[in-house]
């Protein structure tokens, strides 16, 4: 193809402009040790501007009360309650066992309010102790005076910028002798330190942890990665309950698949698609999801068929789907080879320091070595802005019907 005037970047054949390193993970090494890495090339980055790399969160308020003490008639207007954070006057409370609404006059203490019963057309009726009360909204008199205000506190969430580094190196001698199959010794030897360099960078993405210190008399940091965030507590505001962690039992049904990856769903991460989510996985996990499906499904052998058996890449569950990919770093050793690992891309994201993205310094026989190398820096973190839209399971051992 021929063009005339100034040559510029329009110019460029698909893919002859220099991918960033994840990115060429991912065009040359798609079925690779990083497969989570090289995705991040796909999706937003961040920029630290220092060490500490962070956000603040909020997640919404729904005030709710829970009875510490039954209500034994349909006339008492004082409660008795675990407590009453976040409850204002003016709020509409609905009984979840009678469907009585309930409407907050005022918050007598940290464990008491005084209400108005039957606010509306179910009549006010006995509460049994522990029943909980949730809030469907709120009203006001004609005239009334301004309701106190209802903040949500921020979250702030933090990771530690980490430093990858591998290098490749052989003696000149090597460089100049020529092989009779491969590619040259040089280009062998920088595509290992390639695979191994994504490869440390992919590890500590699933499975580091925070620290801070110091090693060899310098600053040293390691981040967490996402297995540590998902399971950590801290990382989660208060009305995200538990970590959405499971181990599983010694064999795992349908159901049971879809109870331990529900929760994911119960936070919205991106209106613009659907709920879906990618599900990394070892290679007995990804045998028994197959198997759970192959279990509660039936299928037909008839005469004159070339092939057979059933291979699923992807599972629903009646609120999401999952594309399951099986992840070569699991399949190291038989426990990870249980797990799965459920990300949701839309809150995943890398935050390289400055200008500290993928970075090759070579050094040559100029430099007092008889011998040819280079050094791949990296300086990143991992961020995982909402991590209950994530999840990690343990221990997929045998599927079962169910």
């Amino acid at each position: 193809m021929s063009f005339t005037g100034m040559f510029n970047t329009g110019n460029f054949a698909t893919d002859l402009a220099k991918k960033s390193f994840a990115g060429m993970i991912t065009r040359l090494m798609p079925n690779g040790s990083a497969p989570l890495f090289g995705i991040t090339s796909m999706l937003p980055s961040e920029t630290a501007v220092q060490i500490e790399h962070g956000f603040f969160t909020k997640t919404m308020l729904f005030p709710y009360l829970k009875l510490n003490g039954a209500i034994s008639d349909g006339t008492t207007n004082v409660f008795t309650v675990d407590s009453t954070t976040n409850v204002l006057p003016g709020m509409i409370m609905r009984v979840n066992s009678t469907g009585e609404n309930i409407i907050i006059n005022s918050v007598l203490s940290s464990t008491t309010v005084q209400v108005t019963r039957g606010v509306g057309t179910v009549s006010a009726a006995a509460i049994s102790d522990d029943v909980e009360l949730y809030q469907v909204g709120n009203a006001y008199e004609e005239g009334s005076n301004r309701p106190n205000a209802l903040n949500i506190t921020p979250v702030r969430v933090t990771n530690l910028t980490q430093i990858f580094r591998n290098t490749w190196a052989i003696t000149d001698t090597a460089r100049a002798t020529q092989v009779i199959a491969g590619d040259t010794n040089v280009a062998e030897s920088r595509a290992d330190c390639a695979a191994f360099h994504a490869t440390a960078i992919e590890q500590a993405l699933l499975f580091g942890q925070k620290s801070q210190g110091t090693r060899n008399g310098m600053p040293f940091r390691t981040m967490d990665g996402l297995i540590s965030i998902v399971g950590n507590l801290t990382y989660y505001p208060s009305s995200y309950g538990a970590a959405n962690v499971t181990t599983l039992g010694s064999t795992t049904t349908y159901t049971q698949l879809e109870a331990a990856v529900d929760p994911v769903f119960d936070q919205a991460t991106d209106p613009k698609v659907a709920n879906e989510r990618v599900m990394f996985v070892g290679g007995t996990a990804k045998r028994v999801l197959n198997n759970i499906g192959r279990l509660n499904g039936t299928y037909q052998l008839v005469d004159g068929q070339t092939t057979w058996g059933l291979q699923f890449s992807t599972f629903k569950t009646a609120r999401g789907t999952f594309r399951v990919i099986e992840h070569p770093l699991l399949n190291t050793n038989s426990t990870w080879a249980k797990m799965g690992v459920v990300v949701d891309l839309s809150t995943f994201a890398v935050a390289y320091l400055g200008d500290r993205k993928t970075r090759s310094e070579d050094f040559t026989a100029e430099e007092g070595l008889d011998a040819v190398g280079g050094t791949l820096t990296t300086e990143l973190t991992c961020v995982v802005k909402n991590p209950p839209a994530n999840a990690i399971l343990y221990n997929f051992t045998a599927a079962a019907a169910g």
